[in-house]
């Protein structure tokens, strides 16, 4: 994405030798990149958020919550695999990852026609925008996008919580002015990477990489070593394999933490549904839950806060998980998704003797879920974002080739997060539908009443 800063020539604000009044420079250019990036996440996943925490609304009780989130992730995986399939065909040389990549972006394409899908499309766009600053400014505009897309869970399921008394139409229509703020915060309050000093990972070209490194000019009239070019080829295909191993991983990771999310999100959390309190007697919850309409929204509010506050852990200077604990949040949420289902299906809290203890069970299940869901989500982009970091020795080839590998990374990544989801929808339906024949068979019938 093209700044329109970008064409000026101006000199780099930015020196290592800089003054004080060019530090202040410095502080304010950083926080107006923290801001715009912080806006892009929030804008750009705020309507989705709305319409999740709207799905009870927008369904009839037998029809399960899950095909909203399908129909609200799909268009944006189609987004993912188009934009991915460029970058695979700016990104490589070889005529067998040429041919993939353009069979993604055709496919992208041609369901573009029937598709609209900003959520998913905004979000490889700005966190591969990110990968056009200096790397040590790239993560910090991954973790306050990450941040911004925490506040936005945040905002969308308050802003649902207070307007769905007006109804889905009045509802829903005020929501839809918000994605005017995008354009206005890229054009008048992001900076221009040129702004930046040691911008040299920075280049906004988009070129292809070629197979050989430039650098190395070979002699005409000298012959080649068969057994040292087999050598050469064989360390070259361990590397590029050591090299592809973490990004498997990543993408495993990814693709597993959304499909135990949105199972829990839109299959489970439907029929976590219990009788209205009598405020006289429990006066926390009585004074929260009105109908019971009011517990659906009521979780998606809770866990989108807790997502708010992981997402923002490294915008907020707490250290990044290390590489080698990625996986914890995977387990946790994998433990969690049990008990609720098990808590669903057969009723393992007090419900009947203390069903202000169950309350707060099912609510800190539901807000550990989403602290592990926002620390996977701002762990996984920030440590692919400081992956390949620029050396001094770096010419123009390297520095773009490492870009390009950066922003082929998140993409993928985008990809398997945007797959879990849709995954997660499909498992959504049919887990729904039979929890609540689970309770009606032990003669609990809330969930048929919606």
């Amino acid at each position: 994405m093209a700044h329109p800063e970008d064409d000026e020539l101006s000199a780099p604000l930015l020196d290592a030798g800089s003054d004080a009044s060019t530090s202040d420079n410095e502080r304010k250019l950083r926080l107006k990149l923290g801001i715009s990036f912080f806006i892009f996440g929030l804008i750009n996943n705020i309507l989705y958020v709305v319409i999740l925490s709207a799905a009870l609304d927008l369904v009839p009780p037998s029809t399960p919550k899950g095909l909203i989130a399908f129909c609200n992730i799909f268009p944006a995986l189609v987004a993912k695999i188009g934009v991915l399939g460029m970058t695979v065909v700016a990104g490589f040389d070889s005529l067998g990852m040429r041919l993939l990549g353009i069979c993604l972006a055709s496919f992208s394409s041609d369901s573009h026609m029937w598709f609209h899908s900003p959520p998913g499309l905004g979000e490889l766009t700005f966190l591969q925008l990110s990968t056009t600053y200096p790397i040590a400014l790239a993560g910090h505009s991954v973790g306050y996008f990450a941040s911004g897309t925490g506040g936005a869970g945040v905002g969308g399921a308050g802003f649902w919580w207070e307007v769905r008394s007006l109804g889905v139409k009045k509802g829903v229509a005020l929501s839809g002015v918000l994605p005017f703020v995008i354009p206005l915060t890229y054009f008048f309050l992001l900076p221009a990477p040129s702004k930046f000093a040691g911008a040299r990972s920075s280049s906004a070209a988009y070129a292809a990489i070629p197979t050989a490194d430039p650098t190395v000019e070979e002699d005409e009239g000298e012959e080649t070593d068969v057994g040292s070019e087999q050598l050469a080829d064989t360390d070259s295909g361990a590397t590029a394999t050591a090299k592809e191993r973490p990004l498997v991983i990543m993408l495993t990771f990814a693709d597993k933490i959304k499909l135990l999310e949105y199972t829990i999100n839109q299959g489970i959390a439907p029929t976590l549904i219990y009788p209205v309190p009598d405020a006289s007697q429990h006066w926390l919850i009585g004074h929260i839950i009105h109908s019971l309409r009011d517990y659906y929204p009521l979780w998606q509010l809770v866990y989108q806060t807790f997502v708010f506050f992981s997402r923002s852990s490294i915008s907020i200077g707490v250290p990044s998980l290390p590489t080698r604990l990625l996986w914890a949040p995977a387990i946790v949420q994998a433990g969690v998704l049990l008990t609720l289902v098990l808590e669903s299906a057969i009723g393992i809290f007090p419900e009947e003797s203390n069903p202000t203890l169950t309350f707060l069970l099912v609510f800190t299940l539901i807000a550990v879920e989403g602290v592990c869901g926002g620390l996977a989500y701002v762990n996984v982009f920030y440590r692919v974002g400081q992956e390949n970091h620029p050396s001094e020795g770096d010419d123009a080839y390297e520095l773009e080739k490492k870009k390009q590998e950066r922003e082929f990374k998140i993409g993928s990544i985008g990809f398997a997060d945007s797959l879990g989801i849709l995954l997660a929808s499909l498992i959504a339906m049919p887990t729904e539908i039979g929890l609540c024949k689970a309770q009606v068979g032990r003669g609990k019938t809330f969930c048929k009443t919606l």
